[in-house]
């Protein structure tokens, strides 16, 4: 197939529509977030089973991000990302009609399938469309930009709910995906040269040397905690137990935890762009970028728990603008992945990089929904907030194995870093 001219407008018009992709994808996977207690009514479930949605939604997620990096190498991202964008709007139609438990999870399943197909995609995309030195700023702002998805889930999926319901709301919901199909089809180029890229068939064989050679690189490994260590608060929040804590567990209004978890996001959105900024110009400070982040959530995140009685609602703003920093500072990961590994493994690497925050999200929901079934009596959903307390310091287990893997391996990958150094020189002319 014919390409188009490289020139670098038609690459931010090919990355405007896979970010769109990405920024529904975000919209879908965090829908939820909102409509949680609505969910335990229509479903009649408890916390541990509402918390089962998201769990399944991010196993699927997380357990997809190697085979997706796989299919993007081999098939291109324009087929993959037309893909999930199909998948994502059966099953977010499917959720909307969903009457029982065993559905709803269904649904769920399939939204965390399409979901996976969308990220890795943009990421390909802005490697093969924009030149080197602007693929750390490109990349932070797909991330960045994609979470208007999350705002798009709160305020207005909030409303959509309270005035459409439930059955109608997630259809209108599910009817973008069939404008973005077509616009995928129509604008979306692989390269400047070619329409659909396709990459050579790999063996089993290949495929497990591939892998074993992206993680046997401590860069990959590092990529791999940092990614871990930083995104897993704001996602919980965001995704499934913002909400509830902030109504539940500190007495705020329906209105006031909305916009929370909007400010959240757009934390998020303004910290992206100065983390891409400093990262390009301090690569070598990227580690120390994610360890003095973290540590700040952890700091923030102790204060809010141990105040007495109902955190001040000013405490609970700089919560979610310090922990939706970490949002943003996760994509440091993909970048210390892609200088550690050559081209073609990059959409692997970066697969086995995703599923570090998406596992201890996971973990930390499923946690949270637990601790919460165990400190409120019988199976109501009227949870206190000493049960929230309980249930939000399973985060700190969660930091003390991230941060203690991204320190053991930034001392490994800088002794890979020094060691090539060393080799370079001694083979350079005199």
């Amino acid at each position: 197939m014919r390409g188009v001219k490289p020139t670098i407008r038609n690459a931010w018009t090919v990355w405007a529509v896979g970010l769109l992709v990405y920024l529904v994808a975000v919209f879908h996977r965090s829908s939820l977030a909102v409509a949680g207690l609505a969910a335990a009514d229509r479903f009649d479930i408890s916390a541990s089973q509402l918390a089962t949605f998201t769990m399944l939604q991010l196993v699927v997620y997380a357990g997809m991000q190697i085979p997706v990096g796989l299919l993007v190498d081999r098939f291109g991202s324009r087929s993959v990302l037309l893909c999930g964008t199909v998948i994502l709007t059966v099953a977010q139609a499917g959720f909307a009609l969903a009457d029982s438990y065993a559905a709803g999870l269904a649904a769920r399943l399939f939204v965390g399938m399409g979901d996976a197909m969308t990220f890795i995609c943009v990421l390909r995309l802005v490697s093969s469309w924009f030149p080197t030195r602007r693929i750390p700023l490109v990349t932070q702002l797909t991330g960045t930009l994609g979470q208007l998805g999350a705002v798009l889930a709160a305020v207005p999926m909030t409303w959509a709910l309270g005035n459409l319901g439930w059955t109608k709301a997630y259809l209108v919901a599910a009817s973008i995906g069939l404008v973005l199909a077509v616009a995928v089809l129509v604008v979306l180029h692989d390269s400047p040269t070619r329409r659909n890229l396709r990459g050579p068939a790999m063996s089993l064989t290949t495929v497990r040397r591939s892998l074993a050679a992206s993680w046997a690189h401590p860069g990959t490994r590092l990529g791999f905690w940092m990614h871990f260590s930083t995104q897993f608060s704001a996602t919980a929040l965001s995704l499934l137990w913002g909400y509830p804590f902030f109504v539940k567990g500190e007495h705020q209004s329906d209105a006031t935890a909305g916009v929370l978890l909007t400010l959240m996001v757009l934390a998020v959105m303004a910290a992206g762009p100065v983390l891409g900024w400093l990262v390009g110009n301090h690569p070598w400070h990227r580690s120390t970028m994610v360890l003095t982040i973290v540590s700040a959530i952890v700091v923030t995140w102790t204060a809010v728990l141990a105040w007495p009685g109902h955190a001040p609602t000013p405490l609970l703003v700089v919560l979610v603008l310090v922990v939706g920093v970490g949002g943003p500072a996760s994509m440091i990961g993909f970048d210390v992945g892609r200088t550690s590994n050559p081209p073609e493994r990059f959409a692997s690497a970066s697969g086995i990089i995703n599923q570090g925050g998406f596992i201890a999200s996971l973990v930390l929901v499923i946690a949270i929904g637990l601790v919460l079934d165990w400190r409120t009596p019988g199976a109501s959903t009227d949870y206190t907030p000493s049960a929230f307390r309980w249930a939000m310091a399973t985060q700190y287990l969660i930091w003390a194995l991230g941060l203690s893997q991204v320190y053991r391996y930034r001392q490994q990958a800088r002794r890979v870093i020094d060691r090539r150094a060393l080799e370079e020189s001694t083979r350079a002319p005199a």
